[in-house]
């Protein structure tokens, strides 16, 4: 368990009475929901929070909602000491530590079910995903009650899907995207990327390529049907499996046609390296 040096909350009270306190003194709040394990993805939204708001909460909860069976639910990473420490570096004002039974007690029956930017993509590999995020969120949303939420691009259809929630159910958020944090050869940082080997490693840095040379050619005038059947191409050749390679409307992540792109797009792919998934994502904009 952390240091009580540390600021943290264990129980929704707790932590309605430290955000209370903040509130009674006209202080804004930000809020960074993660599921620990934390990298420099993580803290970027930490200290982009800490750049629009007054103060900032951040939870580490391993959803076990947004988990199917067989998925890595119980050997997803967990460094909670590491990961305070991280977020007390990043000047973190309270970090969340919420347990299952404190977010799913005995006898909970409540689950949201999505459609909209929740279809397809992720969802038609994973169709619990967005379910399970989107009822942790809207928990955890009412739980902290923040001003802003701070979400990464790299889970580009998941920030989508936040969004359209916040719409949806009149949640008093704003919801604010960070850029997706890269290691050294374009790779999105990822806190699964721990399970790789060197050779999968190695062969992982090459997704961000792909899909940039995807959103050039579309930019550049090439066809979706075109450009895609090569970026897909390109992916079966270096990856164990590709789940896809699509272009998608960057604001609804409706199906685009087979011709030129004629709107702000977005490239998405998730790919396998033996166990290990790998998502990204690249913005592309109409040829000029």
């Amino acid at each position: 368990m952390i240091t009580q040096q540390i600021p943290h909350a264990t129980t929704i009270s707790a932590l309605r009475t430290r955000v209370r306190t903040w509130r009674d003194d006209r202080l804004s709040v930000g809020f960074v929901p993660t599921m620990g394990a934390l990298h420099d993805g993580h803290l970027s939204l930490v200290r982009l929070a800490k750049a629009q708001c007054d103060r900032v909460v951040t939870s580490i909860f391993v959803n076990p909602k947004q988990f199917a069976a067989g998925e890595d639910l119980d050997a997803y990473p967990r460094t909670l000491i590491p990961d305070a420490e991280k977020l007390t570096d990043a000047k973190c004002d309270l970090i969340y530590l919420p347990t299952p039974e404190i977010m799913y007690p005995d006898g909970y029956s409540a689950n949201l079910v999505l459609k909209g930017p929740a279809i397809g993509l992720e969802a038609a590999v994973r169709p619990h995903f967005f379910d399970g995020v989107a009822t942790v969120v809207a928990k955890l949303f009412n739980q902290v009650r923040p001003d802003m939420a701070f979400f990464g691009e790299k889970d580009y259809q998941q920030l989508l899907v936040i969004r359209q929630l916040v719409k949806d159910l009149d949640f008093p958020v704003e919801i604010l995207a960070g850029e997706t944090g890269r290691d050294k050869d374009g790779l999105a940082l990822s806190s699964r990327n721990v399970y790789l080997d060197a050779d999968q490693r190695a062969r992982a840095g090459q997704l961000n390529l792909i899909l940039k040379d995807f959103a050039a050619a579309l930019s550049a005038g090439s066809t979706v049907s075109a450009s895609q059947a090569t970026a897909l191409a390109k992916a079966n050749e270096v990856f164990d499996a590709v789940d896809y390679v699509e272009a998608r409307c960057a604001t609804s992540l409706a199906e685009l046609g087979d011709g030129v792109i004629d709107r702000r797009t977005r490239v998405l792919a998730a790919v396998r390296l033996g166990s290990t998934r790998l998502i990204d994502n690249m913005a592309a904009k109409p040829p000029s």
